[in-house]
């Protein structure tokens, strides 16, 4: 099977390319937000949304 140019080129783009550090994250990690979207919505019951649940009693 054919390649599409030689195999000696290989990697040459990705090898001249400058490296960079990766930025800082601001939220936090997608399998924590999971889980503390998990724990919030299933085992603390909560209604979605910006709204509090109520407190019940007078203050």
């Amino acid at each position: 099977m054919p390649t599409h140019g030689s195999l000696t080129k290989a990697g040459k783009v990705r090898g001249q390319t400058p490296k960079i550090q990766g930025k800082v994250r601001l939220s936090p990690v997608s399998k924590l937000r999971n889980k503390n979207n998990f724990i919030k919505r299933f085992e603390k019951r909560r209604p979605p949304g910006q709204k509090k649940p109520e407190r019940g009693g007078r203050r």
